[in-house]
């Protein structure tokens, strides 16, 4: 039995009307579970064709689909990959809706755990960038595994307040992701301890929060920039009143339509301010498609598209702190109680490029891949390389977990590579790699963190670092000698054995 606090009952009841019947029904039925397909790695129809485990399309979400409860995706080595995300069908439609394109600068502004960044990423291509940033460091390391997994290269994933965003980033992004904090009614059937922590006040603090938030974006946003505001929430107060709040507060901002399926919904005016625009925000219910809930708008921020930054104000930046003040977050050893303190600190050096004799390490590491690395992004910051993206000078002072790519280390005239440069690869990009088929007994075992035995005819040097895939998707690195392939999978992405 479903537990629902009696005050939201009562008011949902005076939502909805003679809907309330079915509304609360809809409680009574199992869940529903749901992934969403990397577009980065495979395409929907090649999924598809993987038939790992059995799946239906969810109509509304181009690569998204349902699968049924007793099914584990997450036991199957492809997810390791990062072939897919775990997703409740209703959450993945802000990042499905919002219109990112390859080359654009995009912001998820409150982006933990990743579900929504992850498919911003995938969207870019590589192409542009993701500022991915969650207030919360634990959280931001949660959101920095799951891009690092989906092989995400072109992120900044930052640990700030959106107001310290809104001053590096004025007028600066094409599309912005608000997936605001909120009273998670959405959630009450999937998480009832979010049911057992809800008051009536909490809606009314969290759209304080949200208007916070939405102000700070909307300063963000270039002319003719586009912006998803969504929450997992019923209350009117955090949904279509927030929006008129935003229409009110700032004229430049105006609705604009979102797609249309079956069982999406009209945002209701009267629970607003009466504007009519409110029409075109969507409210997901729980009993008119297969999923929790949510509630959706669109905004363009009128004016001309060509409000961006100039060129020349943008450069390679990682250079910290003397140069810009970057601030990575960094994780003290844990305390006697085993909690990892949350510690921001400026880093003690400057991060140069790459010299001549690092140049040619690199070179020779790479000549097995056929992807392009501009050695003019790479940065040294001790022995550790990154490939990073360009950013305004603006950026000083803010705190970050991770700017770019982190490529791996140099030591003593060798490369050793990274797990996030292994997952950002495609197989076909390293001609050095062993391929394990999922049923393999060996995939289970790499991922663990054992040592292989190789035949001769599964590679063609004897020797060296390999890309290690599973099926065709790659998901670390080894170093084989003699027929025996050393593991070099992350420690801490292990499967237990």
């Amino acid at each position: 039995m479903i537990y629902l606090p009696e005050a939201f009952q009562c008011r949902m009841q005076e939502m909805l009307g003679e809907e309330y019947e079915e509304f609360l029904a809809a409680y009574e039925e199992p869940r529903t579970y749901g992934l969403r397909v990397n577009t980065r790695k495979c395409a929907p129809k090649e999924f598809e064709r993987l038939g790992l485990f059995p799946v239906r399309r969810i109509p509304w979400v181009e690569n998204g689909y349902f699968y049924d409860g007793e099914v584990r995706p997450a036991q199957h080595p492809l997810y390791a990959a990062g072939l897919y995300y775990l997703q409740e069908p209703s959450a993945m439609t802000p990042a499905a809706c919002l219109p990112v394109t390859p080359g654009e600068r995009v912001l998820d502004l409150c982006a933990a755990p990743g579900g929504k960044a992850t498919e911003l990423g995938a969207k870019l291509k590589g192409e542009g960038l993701l500022v991915a940033n969650d207030i919360s460091a634990s959280r931001a390391r949660a959101l920095l595994y799951n891009l690092e997994v989906f092989g995400i290269d072109n992120a900044f994933v930052t640990n700030e307040t959106p107001a310290a965003l809104a001053k590096a980033f004025e007028g600066y992004f094409d599309k912005i992701l608000v997936d605001a904090p909120c009273s998670g009614e959405g959630m009450f059937r999937k998480e009832q301890a979010v049911a057992r922590d809800w008051t009536p006040e909490k809606s009314e603090y969290f759209a304080g929060q949200q208007r916070e938030i939405l102000g700070q974006a909307v300063r963000m946003l270039r002319p003719g920039g586009k912006l998803l505001y969504s929450t997992c929430t019923f209350a009117p107060c955090e949904d279509e009143q927030t929006v008129s709040w935003a229409l009110e507060q700032f004229p430049q901002m105006r609705l604009i339509p979102l797609p249309a399926y079956e069982g999406f919904r009209s945002g209701r005016p009267q629970w607003g301010n009466g504007d009519e625009t409110l029409k075109l925000c969507v409210r997901l219910w729980p009993h008119r498609m297969h999923g929790e809930g949510h509630f959706l708008a669109l905004f363009q921020k009128e004016g001309p598209a060509d409000g961006a930054l100039e060129e020349e104000t943008l450069r390679p930046v990682s250079r910290y702190p003397e140069e810009t003040g970057l601030r990575p977050v960094r994780q003290k050893k844990k305390g006697k109680a085993g909690r990892t303190p949350n510690a921001l600190a400026g880093g003690a050096s400057s991060a140069p490029g790459l010299g001549r004799a690092e140049r040619k390490i690199m070179e020779e590491f790479l000549a097995p891949c056929s992807r392009n690395f501009p050695f003019e992004r790479m940065e040294l910051r001790g022995q550790k390389v990154y490939l990073v993206p360009e950013l305004p000078s603006e950026v000083r002072g803010l705190k970050f977990l991770r700017n770019g790519l982190y490529m791996g280390e140099l030591r003593k005239e060798r490369f050793e590579p990274s797990q996030q440069l292994a997952m950002s690869l495609q197989a076909e990009e390293f001609s050095e790699r062993i391929c394990l088929e999922p049923e393999d007994e060996r995939a289970d075992r790499y991922l663990r963190g054992e040592t292989l035995n190789i035949r001769p005819e599964e590679t063609d040097q004897p020797s060296g670092w390999k890309l290690v895939c599973i099926g065709a998707y790659p998901v670390g690195w080894g170093k084989l000698v003699g027929g025996v392939l050393k593991n070099k999978y992350q420690s801490s992405w292990r499967k237990g054995r």
